[in-house]
């Protein structure tokens, strides 16, 4: 009788009777069960039955049989998600987003309601709170501290002068110097040398810096009635005797250039007070001009006695975050977001450098959320602002950091911020005038860069046409082109002369071409165009 290979039995008896023989069913036919096995817990015979019909993985193809690998992970019995559960698990037990979630958990909300929290935030930014260290102005500090260094070793006079735009560390620098010289001179068992810090604004005679010198160094006398106290200063310092008892003298004279008078003879007689035979004094001066010793002081040069000269350049970017970071990092609370600070120092460094602004500008972005919390006391949810328990956090769905970001310093407040530091008049006036009326100015603001500062209306035309081409805007005619210069000189911008040919007339700017700058930067054709020279 034919073996009957066609029928299939499940390996199961319902009634608990035995087994069928496994030998009764034919290897070659069965390879793999049909039915996944989908019961949690089998009985030993079933796994035993399972055993003798499942035949080995290396007895079968390779391509018919999964890896144990990717048989776990996709077996019934596994556990939903359960590979992706322990990931999630390994990643938020990694350090580094370890540490990035306990600063946000463990750092505290900074709360702008609180007024003892709020003046010392703007304490901290106030342009007149030195800052513990020195920062970005190392390699100047260290300059200066080593010319005066070598001075009060050598018991030599010297004379210095720092230049550089308003509000890059000049006057801050030098507080710093002294007070190492200080420290440094009773260190190295040298005499510490007097200190004269004067700003020059405060003088209400150019001429009195010579007594304030005088009365410092502590030897005048009763003066004639015929001798100057400058007089005096030069007789002193030319004779051995009298000068060895005067201690070295470091006069440090903020705003230098007040001192420039007609002659110029004030200004010159103070550095020439510093090559006098047995002189003592060490002399720093202070002041915006980088050219005023080439400028003011050609004989010095002839002298063979020209100051030396040390530059503070205009704070970058990436310094003006430095700085603001280094004031707001004493505070455990975040207050500015990171695109803030970045939309601040960016403006500055672009328009100035100037480190005072970008303290002003950061209080008043603070003054803004201020004001937006006060304006909004009403609608705002009280209690989730002093630690008390909203709706939603009964619900348990509170969003915790849209509260910690709502009272932090946005890019909107310092946005209002910037437009109030920078805006005028005259930013106003550009950007609401015609296209073409800016590309005259854009053009004009290029082609006076430099020495040169008027132009006829037929060199502003081509200028004004190269502009043009370089945007694919039709410039206009010469007559039309004269036309809006006279109404950009009837606003103010421009000044317009007078000639028998109008392409002859002269034409010059009568605002600032940073005015131009900061108006039209928001544009990008403007904002290429003028920085390409």
């Amino acid at each position: 009788m034919p073996t009957i290979a066609a029928v299939r039995r499940s390996p199961r008896v319902s009634d608990g009777s035995k087994i069928a023989d496994p030998i009764a069913v034919n290897p070659e036919i069965v390879s793999t069960p049909k039915k996944r096995r989908l019961k949690s817990n089998p009985t030993t015979e079933d796994s035993l039955v399972t055993s003798a019909l499942t035949p080995s993985p290396m007895e079968s193809s390779p391509c018919k049989w999964k890896s144990p690998r990717r048989y776990v992970t996709d077996s019934p019995k596994a556990l939903p998600n359960a590979n992706r559960g322990d990931k999630a698990v390994n990643l938020s037990k990694s350090p580094a987003k370890k540490r990035l979630l306990e600063s946000f958990i463990e750092k505290p909300m900074w709360n702008p309601r609180d007024m003892e929290q709020l003046n010392a935030v703007k304490e901290a930014l106030h342009v007149s709170r030195a800052p513990s260290n020195l920062v970005c102005r190392e390699v100047e500090h260290n300059r200066v501290l080593e010319f005066c260094k070598q001075a009060v070793e050598q018991k030599k006079a010297g004379s210095l002068y720092i230049c550089g735009c308003p509000g890059t560390g000049k006057s801050l620098s030098m507080e710093k110097v002294n007070k190492v010289l200080v420290n440094w001179a009773e260190e190295s068992c040298f005499q510490a040398p007097d200190t004269l810090s004067l700003n020059c604004s405060s003088l209400s005679n150019t001429y009195d810096i010579f007594s304030k010198i005088l009365d410092k160094i502590q030897t005048r006398r009763k003066l004639n009635s015929h001798t100057s106290a400058l007089q005096y200063l030069q007789k002193v310092f030319s004779e051995k005797q009298q000068s060895a008892v005067t201690k070295m003298l470091l006069i440090v004279a903020d705003e230098l250039d007040y001192l420039i008078t007609k002659d110029r003879a004030v200004l010159h007689e103070l550095f020439m007070l510093t090559t006098l035979p047995y002189s003592r004094f060490i002399l720093i001066g202070i002041a915006n001009a980088i050219d005023l010793a080439d400028k003011f002081l050609p004989m010095l040069q002839s002298l063979n006695c020209k100051p030396a000269v040390i530059t503070f350049r205009a704070y970058s970017k990436d310094q003006i975050i430095s700085i603001l970071q280094q004031r707001l990092n004493a505070f455990p609370y975040k207050i500015f977001q990171p695109q803030a600070l970045e939309l601040c120092a960016r403006k500055v460094a672009s328009a100035s450098g100037d480190m005072r602004k970008a303290l002003w500008i950061c209080r008043s972005a603070i003054e803004m959320l201020e004001a937006e919390i006060r304006d909004s006391i009403n609608s705002l949810d009280l209690p989730s602002l002093h630690g008390g328990v909203c709706d939603q956090q009964r619900d348990g769905a509170c969003d915790k950091p849209l509260v910690h970001e709502s009272n932090v310093v946005r890019v909107d407040h310092v946005a209002i911020a910037l437009s109030k530091a920078y805006r005028s008049p005259v930013v106003d006036t550009i950007q609401s005038l015609p296209q073409h009326q800016q590309i005259i100015l854009c053009s004009a603001a290029k082609l006076f860069r430099g020495k040169k500062k008027d132009a006829t209306i037929g060199e502003l035309n081509v200028s004004y046409v190269d502009v043009c081409k370089s945007t694919l805007i039709p410039p206009v005619g010469i007559m039309e082109l004269s036309s809006m210069c006279r109404v950009l000189g009837d606003q103010g911008i421009l000044k317009v002369g007078k000639a028998r040919e109008e392409k002859l007339c002269r034409v010059t700017l009568k605002v600032d071409e940073a005015d131009i700058t900061f108006a039209l930067q928001g544009i990008r054709f403007f904002r290429n165009c003028l920085q390409q020279y």
